[in-house]
C-alpha cells in the first residue's frame, strides 16, 4: 500500500470533523479559511528593501531595546545551529541572528528578514500560529502545514506591548533532524523568558517618567506604571489579567494602593495629605522648616497639620531648622 504523503495527510486531517488537536485545528484554518495548499512548493515572498525599512522604522525603539536580548539568546542557542528571529505583529521578520554557516539553509527556507510568516501566508508554523493563537508553542517538523517546511523546528513566544496588545513574536528555528523534545523544551523556556524580558524592558521605556511597581513574580511578572500622585497609569498584560484591568488600550487611572491591596485607616484627602507631608519630612531629613518651604506653607502651619495628622508624636526625630 502506498504511504500517504505529508500533504495528503494534512488535507485529510483538515477536512476531518473528528480532528480535535490544536495542530489539526491550525491545519484546518490554513486550508479551509486561508485557502492554502500543503503541497505548494513555492518559496515565500520577501518584502522589498524599502518596505522592510519602513516596517523597521515603525518599530525602531522596540527593535533597539530588543537587540541586546536577541544577542543573549543567540549566544545560548546559536552554536547548535539555531536561527533567532523577531517579527512584528503581522508576522514579518524584522530582525534575526544566525551563523554564517547556517545562513544559506535558512535563507533558502525563507526564515529571513522581510519574509511574511503569518499563518494566512504560510499555514501552520511557529511564528504565524503563535501570533494567531497568542500563546507560546513549538511546531516540530511535520507539524508544519506546508511540506516544504517539515525540515525545521520552530519554537515561539508572543510579546505584548504596553497597551496590552500583541506586538511581536520571538522565534528560534532549527534545521537539526536530531533535535530532541527535551532540548526543544529547554529552548522554549529560554525563548519565553527572553520574550518577557523584552516585554518588560519596552514597558519600562514606555513609562520613563513613572515609578514601576512589580506586582507579581516569575517570567510573567505583572508590572504597574505609577505616576507622582500614586495613580496606576499603565500595566503589562500580566498585570491587566491579574488585577482585572482593561484588557487592551489605556487603563483608567486608579490608586496603586487600591490595586495592590495596600490600604490603611486614613481615607480620602486625609490619607493623601498625610502621605504628602510624610514624604516632605523624609526628604528634608526631619527638618520642619525645609519641609514647610518645599510644601509652600509656613512652619507654624506645617506644625498644625502634623499635629492633626498625628505626625508630631516623635518630636525627637524632628528639627526646627
Amino acid at each position: 500500500m502506498r504511504q500517504r504523503s505529508h500533504a495528503e495527510f494534512v488535507a485529510e486531517q483538515s477536512h476531518s470533523n473528528s480532528a480535535t488537536s490544536a495542530i489539526a485545528a491550525s491545519w484546518r484554518r490554513s486550508m479551509m479559511k486561508h485557502g492554502l495548499d500543503p503541497g505548494d512548493a513555492r518559496r515565500p515572498e520577501r518584502l522589498s528593501g524599502a518596505a522592510l525599512t519602513l516596517r523597521r522604522q515603525a518599530m525602531g525603539e522596540f527593535l533597539q531595546l530588543a537587540a541586546p536580548q536577541l544577542d543573549l539568546l543567540y549566544n545560548l542557542v546559536g552554536l547548535s545551529g539555531c536561527n533567532v528571529l523577531l517579527t512584528d505583529a503581522s508576522g514579518i521578520v524584522l530582525d534575526q541572528r544566525v551563523a554564517d554557516g547556517d545562513a544559506v539553509q535558512f535563507r533558502d527556507w525563507g526564515l529571513w528578514q522581510g519574509v511574511d510568516w503569518s499563518e494566512p501566508a504560510q499555514g501552520t508554523n511557529g511564528i504565524g500560529t503563535c501570533l494567531t493563537e497568542a500563546r507560546p508553542l513549538t511546531i516540530h517538523r511535520d507539524e508544519h502545514f506546508h511540506t516544504r517546511n517539515t525540515g525545521m523546528t520552530c519554537i515561539d513566544a508572543p510579546i505584548w506591548g504596553p497597551d496590552g496588545r500583541l506586538i511581536a513574536a520571538l522565534d528560534v528555528s532549527s534545521a537539526r533532524a536530531d533535535q530532541t523534545p527535551q532540548f526543544n523544551r529547554l529552548i522554549a523556556a529560554q525563548v519565553a523568558q527572553t520574550a518577557r524580558s523584552i516585554e518588560a524592558g519596552f514597558f519600562r521605556a514606555s513609562y520613563r517618567d513613572a515609578r514601576i511597581v512589580v506586582a507579581g513574580e516569575g517570567v510573567d511578572a505583572a508590572l504597574l506604571a505609577v505616576d507622582r500622585d500614586d495613580l496606576a497609569i499603565g500595566a503589562t498584560r500580566a498585570a491587566r489579567r491579574a488585577l482585572g484591568l482593561e484588557r487592551e488600550g489605556a487603563i483608567r487611572p486608579r490608586p496603586a494602593a487600591d490595586l495592590l491591596g495596600d490600604r490603611d485607616d486614613a481615607q480620602g484627602f486625609e490619607k493623601a495629605e498625610r502621605a504628602t507631608v510624610t514624604r516632605a519630612l523624609v526628604r528634608a531629613e526631619g527638618n520642619v522648616s525645609t519641609a514647610a518651604k518645599a510644601l509652600g506653607v509656613g512652619r507654624a502651619t506645617l506644625y498644625r497639620r502634623m499635629a492633626r495628622l498625628g505626625l508630631d508624636r516623635k518630636p525627637g526625630n524632628l528639627s526646627q531648622g
